[in-house]
């Protein structure tokens, strides 16, 4: 394939790990209906590693980064549950590919389909037809004690400050747009956007948020205090968390429980909107209620709405 013949054809990223065989299986035909279908399938480096291990065709499928910019990626499908997705939206943050997940896990709240619809999902790929969601994702910076930016990053999930030792407690003061709200020792605070409403903001008893509901949740992970509670501000609020330097000991910071760094005392960590929303392809536009009932299992027998009149929703 030529410079220009890479240029024409559209790069569609697979994401994919061999740790399951299923998960590799599905891989393969993907691949293979991606290249019947004219398009050139990508591949992570250490994906292809880890897939050519197991099934050695898999080391002439192009690498993301080598052959094919992340700029030139047209949409990421993903084969996986969450974990999998936030590292496809990683791969894919520096360019504008949509990332659509099939659910090879659990419960998988961030995937579009089951596996069960692999096929028609390569199809409708191929053919462009699905819409594209965006959703907030967080800007974080890391802040020393002179107040210089010493490290940043972004979460589409969550930013969680913890404590690194288990034996010690964290000492924090929550601070919005500029102004401390409250001080109190805890284990962390969970800051959450709508999508990461539903994972380790839910766990921790913080609010579900609807995906259209521009907000950032802020909860505070076993704390020793009376207003402790959790909190919901717009898009437009900064929320900082500083830990203050009487603290016995360090911080960590936690991006989508991928990214990580360390906070000694006096450190401070700031969240706000950012710039650049993740954008999730989405094939079967539902109702967000419809998805909390179908992933959670909630029980929903004797309801008398009106399609239990009309017919099944949608």
């Amino acid at each position: 394939m030529t410079d220009n013949d890479a240029r024409a054809a559209r790069n569609i990223l697979v994401v994919a790990h061999a740790h399951r065989d299923d998960t590799v299986f599905a891989a393969e035909r993907v691949v293979a209906a991606l290249r019947a279908a004219g398009a050139r399938p990508v591949l992570a480096a250490d994906d292809r590693a880890e897939l050519s291990a197991v099934i050695p065709s898999f080391g002439e499928v192009a690498v993301l980064g080598d052959d094919v910019p992340v700029a030139d990626v047209e949409l990421a499908i993903v084969l996986g549950g969450d974990g999998t997705i936030l590292r496809a939206a990683e791969l894919v943050r520096e360019g504008t590919a949509p990332v659509l997940g099939i659910n090879m896990g659990h419960v998988g709240f961030l995937a579009e389909i089951e596996r069960d619809d692999m096929d028609d999902a390569v199809r409708r790929v191929i053919a462009r037809d699905y819409e594209v969601e965006e959703r907030l994702a967080l800007g974080v910076r890391v802040k020393d004690s002179a107040d210089s930016v010493i490290y940043e990053t972004w979460a589409l999930n969550e930013a969680t400050v913890e404590k690194a030792s288990r034996e010690r407690m964290l000492e924090v003061v929550i601070e919005v747009d500029g102004r401390p709200l409250s001080t109190f020792g805890c284990d962390g605070v969970v800051i959450s956007t709508p999508t990461g409403s539903t994972a380790y903001n839910f766990s921790a008893g913080g609010p579900v948020i609807w995906p259209t509901v521009e907000a950032i949740s802020v909860v505070p992970l076993s704390a020793h205090a009376l207003f402790a509670k959790p909190l919901v501000v717009g898009p437009e609020h900064a929320v900082a968390i500083e830990v203050l330097e009487r603290t016995n000991g360090f911080g960590i910071l936690w991006c989508d429980g991928r990214r990580s760094h360390d906070l000694p005392p006096g450190a401070r960590v700031v969240v706000r909107r950012s710039e650049n929303p993740v954008r999730l392809a989405r094939l079967h536009p539902a109702r967000f209620t419809d998805r909390l009932v179908r992933k959670f299992r909630l029980p929903v027998e004797g309801w008398r709405g009106p399609t239990a009149i009309t017919g099944p929703t949608p």
